[in-house]
């Protein structure tokens, strides 16, 4: 396995936030946040696919095409990289599970890290959430806010939404050699399916993320 996936680090990163005017209207401010995701979809030559061609793919995205689902329920557009290793979690199960991640506000500098938990100058912290699978539904809480730097830095130990949409796709095991990987995925996040301050200043997100099994 690959150094870099035993490292646990993170990175209490520079908040930047859109200023809005107190005038304007929460559709104003989703119209923005629309065109945001659209830009970076632009910019970045994302082929976007349906969840039928997702399904007829055997739930894979091209990652050499640049592949995003789009998941309708949701509005999260997903990108599986690596499914990783171990199982899925299973109906009616709990499970640890421990994320690093890259946080970017795509409607302030997209191509600036604003959070992480994947950088060298902290290495003993990594996002840790209970997930609870009831009846094939996700739910999932951070641990507490010491085990997550994302519950530390927005003050909330909920997990995003759209954190949970990759979960029903990929397996959720722990790497024990360079041959087995934990699962990596990329996902757009609107904002009413992220964390809190995205919620409020209403402006979506992209998170790599890499997720295994915790202890």
């Amino acid at each position: 396995m690959k150094k870099i996936y035993f490292l646990l680090i993170a990175l209490t990163g520079l908040f930047l936030f859109q200023s809005c005017s107190d005038t304007e209207t929460y559709a104003e401010k989703k119209e923005k946040e629309n065109a945001a995701i659209n830009q970076y979809i632009a910019d970045k030559k994302i082929q976007v696919i349906s969840e039928a061609e997702f399904k007829a793919q055997d739930y894979t995205t091209d990652v050499s095409k640049n592949q995003y689902v789009l998941m309708s329920s949701s509005g999260v557009y997903m990108q599986i990289i690596d499914k990783g290793c171990g199982a899925p979690i299973k109906t009616n199960e709990t499970r640890t599970v421990l994320v690093r991640f890259d946080e970017y506000n795509l409607l302030n500098n997209p191509d600036t890290m604003q959070l992480s938990n994947n950088v060298l100058a902290f290495s003993s912290i990594v996002d840790k959430m209970t997930v609870i699978n009831k009846s094939g539904t996700n739910t999932a809480l951070f641990t507490s806010a010491n085990e997550s730097v994302l519950a530390s830095a927005y003050g909330s130990t909920a997990v995003p939404e759209g954190w949970l949409v990759p979960l029903n796709y990929v397996n959720i095991g722990r790497p024990t050699d360079e041959s087995t990987e934990p699962a990596h995925v990329k996902i757009i996040v609107p904002s009413a399916k992220g964390q809190a301050y995205a919620a409020t200043y209403t402006y979506p997100c992209l998170y790599e993320l890499y997720l295994m099994a915790g202890k």
